[in-house]
C-alpha cells in the first residue's frame, strides 16, 4: 500500500513474566502483583543509569505472538463491537505493546516490575521514565471504555 514503510526494529532486552502464552495472561496489568523481570541486554545496561531512582517506568514491547487482526470487534469489557484502533487488543497491523509498570527492583541489567501484562519471551523495544507531570492527563476521556475496569471515574 501506499505510504507504507517496512520497518525495521531492534530488541533491547527480552521480558520474563509468569505468563506462557496469552491465555494465561492478565487482559492488563494494571493492578497486577506478580513479579515479571525485565532483562535488558548487556550491550544496552549502561542506559540504566539512574533508573532505580523512577518509581514507575513505560515499556514498549513487540507482541510476537499476535495473530490476524480485524478493524472492529469485541473486547473483554463490552458486548458491542468497537474499533480496533479504539481497543488494547494484542493482535493490530504493527503489534506493539505498552505498559505502564512499577519498578520494583534493579538487579544489574534485571528490572523486576510489577503490572506488566506481557508473556514470557516478549521482545523490548524501548524503556521510558513515567513523569507523571507530562504523562498524566487530568481531562482525559476514555470513550466506551468508562468503568471498564472499575477504576475509571465515571
Amino acid at each position: 500500500m501506499e505510504g507504507q514503510q517496512k520497518l525495521q526494529l531492534k530488541s533491547i532486552g527480552v521480558i520474563h513474566s509468569p505468563y506462557h502464552d496469552g491465555a494465561h495472561a492478565p487482559h492488563q496489568g494494571c493492578g497486577r502483583e506478580e513479579i515479571c523481570q525485565v532483562e535488558v541486554f548487556k550491550e544496552f545496561a549502561g542506559g540504566l543509569k539512574d533508573i532505580e531512582e523512577f518509581s514507575h517506568i513505560i515499556l514498549i514491547y513487540y507482541l510476537h505472538k499476535s495473530k490476524a487482526y480485524n478493524l472492529t470487534g469485541k473486547t473483554h469489557w463490552s458486548t458491542k463491537p468497537h474499533g480496533l484502533f479504539t481497543s488494547r487488543s494484542p493482535n493490530r497491523p504493527c503489534p506493539l505493546g505498552l505498559s505502564v509498570v512499577r519498578l520494583v527492583a534493579r538487579k544489574e541489567n534485571i528490572l523486576e516490575v510489577k503490572e506488566l501484562d506481557a508473556i514470557d519471551g516478549t521482545p523490548l523495544l524501548d524503556i521510558k521514565p513515567y513523569f507523571p507531570s507530562i504523562d498524566e492527563k487530568a481531562d482525559a476521556k476514555v470513550g466506551w471504555f468508562k468503568g471498564g475496569l472499575r477504576m475509571e471515574k465515571t
